[in-house]
């Protein structure tokens, strides 16, 4: 016994597949800066200490001091 598929299904089709695309998108967008926010932290965390004491011999004093 065959089925065909009814305008009706296409149309529920059509627009869950639009919606997916769009959830996935965001779900990408959102993932991605997750991922470069946390590797942003780790990389500035793992300087050495002389590395440290390196760039705070680079910073200017303000003139006030």
């Amino acid at each position: 016994m065959g089925t065909s598929l009814t305008p009706e299904f296409w149309e529920l089709f059509a627009i869950l597949l639009v919606l997916a695309t769009g959830l996935t998108c965001v779900l990408v967008v959102v993932f991605d800066d997750l991922v470069v926010r946390l590797l942003g932290r780790r990389t500035t965390r793992k300087l050495p200490l002389e590395q440290h004491q390196q760039v705070r011999k680079h910073r200017h004093t303000s003139a006030h001091c």
